[in-house]
């Protein structure tokens, strides 16, 4: 893990992500590029996303991105790291402005980031909904979502939501440098491991090759959203890693879904990584 991209724009949960982007770009020796997005009115706007838009574009005056550049500079000089104009192979900080929708910005920017730390939507058609759901289902990458309150340290106890399938286990892949620089591991199984795909035992032994121990953790799977949360609290984590729409988007978007209630109600950071046609 060397690129860890954070949107940026002059408001606390910015202030918020950014802080810890750079404690994790400290502990896996990556760079991290602040990327302030500028619209432009000839962007496509789906109707679903109009309402946050609208008030995304009211917020972008022209003293925006000065602003969004100076929090960065900021809070990159508060962990230590040096500002770099060209990338290089050692951990440093990267200012970029980018002129578009959101959407658009990550399927370009988004695919070559490691990692995407965001803010998790306070509440639903907002414009942090507008930056969150534009790195989740264009970047292709793990994306970090962070709870409107902030916490100290996040990456110290990871918990692993495993339900067997090929989009967790590639999730965990994009993120064995977070794992292996974890204090503990614990991986929660929510029901019976009867799926075609590997079992939480198999994990173990994987995650092994990578010098991470790993523990287990088996709930009965008749509450996955609440014997999930359940098992990070009594673990202890700090953050939550696991897929991400594993359905599709909008059948989980009508009828609920584990990922809505992450992404909606979770108490602790989300690390999810969509892989999926939406």
């Amino acid at each position: 893990m060397r690129v860890v991209l954070v949107p940026v724009a002059d408001r606390p949960e910015c202030e918020r992500a950014l802080k810890h982007a750079f404690e994790l770009g400290r502990r896996v020796d990556a760079s991290v590029y602040g990327c302030h997005i500028r619209p432009h009115r000839g962007s496509e706007v789906s109707m679903s996303s109009a309402f946050a838009d609208a008030s995304w574009r009211r917020k972008s005056t022209k003293k925006a991105p000065a602003a969004a550049a100076t929090l960065y500079r900021e809070m990159a000089e508060q962990h230590g790291f040096e500002l770099a104009k060209r990338p290089r192979a050692t951990p440093c900080a990267v200012w970029q402005e980018r002129v578009g929708s959101p959407d658009r910005v990550m399927a370009i920017n988004g695919p070559l980031a490691d990692l995407i730390v965001v803010s998790r939507p306070g509440n639903p058609g907002g414009v942090a909904d507008l930056f969150m759901k534009a790195a989740l289902l264009e970047s292709g990458r793990p994306v970090l979502m962070l709870p409107q309150s902030g916490r100290r340290k996040i990456g110290r106890h990871v918990c692993i939501g495993w339900n067997q399938s090929a989009g967790v286990a590639r999730t965990v892949s994009s993120s064995i440098a977070l794992l292996a620089a974890a204090d503990a591991v614990t991986i929660v199984a929510c029901g019976p491991e009867d799926r075609i795909g590997p079992k939480s035992a198999q994990l173990v032994n994987y995650l092994k090759h990578h010098g991470i121990r790993a523990e287990r953790v088996a709930t009965r799977g008749r509450d996955v959203e609440a014997e999930l949360a359940g098992a990070c609290k009594e673990a202890g984590a700090d953050l939550l890693l696991t897929g991400a729409y594993s359905r599709s988007r909008w059948r989980e978007k009508v009828f609920g879904g584990t990922t809505e209630f992450l992404i909606r109600k979770a108490k602790l950071p989300v690390l999810m990584q969509h892989h999926g046609v939406v």
